[in-house]
């Protein structure tokens, strides 16, 4: 089961959250049929977006998370809520390529270079959205750039996705920890140098470690306290046949005249899940008359 922890240490002067992700992102990679570093790119995004989410206040309140770039694998885009839901795609879930030079699925070469967007819909006339570079194109690094240009939060995240060789999901997961406003530069020097000591991130979910065992490890000596309530954490896509409906009366009459024309059942698929949804010729004219 996929969940999501909480925890404060150093007298509330740290916070962070740690995620085990690897049925939610091996659902993602079976409805999308991604290639590995796909699967990768695409898993360590909806981690840190869970992790993104479950810092927000409202059931209502989501983030997305976008990544425009030149890469092969075109871009991709995931959204979260505080509740532990997480969907997303990517452009070219069949892109390939060589492992990199340390023998790892080369997701940096995915990307290319290209810019990471976070939308956060809170509910204001307006939702928040801040823009930062993908500064290494391993999506990690880049989400604590973000934090620490856009929101001015000094934040260290890992994600991790480690694949079996029959290219299902073995383990994914992460960890987000950050600095509150007046938090000692000494104690930010000890959190830095754990950080600094400490595996990566799958190796520690393989060696089964929970996210409970990853967060006491890193804020060992720092007072953690994790907090009991935990967060499922599941690829759950919202769509239904009323949805694509209303989505495909917004194209207008002409176009659906033209659909109507061609004298064929109209499928859509949902870009998130896969899905897919048929509407009749019957269904095309009355929707018609509705527009």
């Amino acid at each position: 089961m996929d969940y999501l922890v909480r925890a404060t240490a150093a007298g509330g002067m740290i916070r962070a959250f740690a995620a085990v992700t690897t049925d939610t992102v091996e659902t993602a990679r079976a409805a999308h049929n991604t290639s590995p570093v796909a699967t990768a790119a695409l898993g360590r995004l909806m981690t840190g977006a869970v992790m993104m989410g479950a810092d927000m206040k409202n059931d209502e309140d989501l983030v997305t998370v976008k990544i425009s770039c030149d890469g092969p694998i075109g871009g991709l885009l995931v959204t979260a809520d505080r509740n532990g839901h997480v969907k997303g795609y990517v452009h070219e879930p069949g892109v390939m390529l060589p492992p990199n030079e340390k023998g790892k699925l080369d997701v940096s070469g995915a990307l290319g270079l290209g810019v990471l967007t976070v939308i956060k819909d809170i509910g204001l006339k307006e939702p928040y959205t801040g823009d930062t570079i993908l500064v290494s194109g391993e999506i990690a690094e880049d989400l604590t750039y973000y934090y620490a240009t856009s929101e001015q939060v000094p934040s260290s995240v890992a994600l991790g996705v480690l694949m079996n060789k029959d290219n299902t999901v073995r383990k994914a997961g992460g960890f987000m920890v950050q600095l509150m406003p007046g938090c000692p530069d000494e104690t930010a020097a000890v959190l830095e140098e754990r950080l600094s000591a400490i595996s990566s991130v799958t190796s520690m979910l393989d060696g089964g470690m929970t996210p409970e065992d990853i967060l006491n490890h890193i804020l060992s000596g720092m007072s953690p306290d994790i907090k009991e309530v935990k967060t499922d954490v599941s690829f759950y896509c919202g769509c239904t046949h009323e949805r694509v409906e209303k989505a495909l009366i917004s194209v207008g009459r002409e176009e659906l005249q033209k659909m109507i024309d061609e004298g064929k059942t109209v499928e859509l698929s949902c870009s998130f899940c896969g899905k897919k949804y048929q509407f009749s010729l019957e269904e095309l004219k009355e929707m018609l008359n509705r527009v």
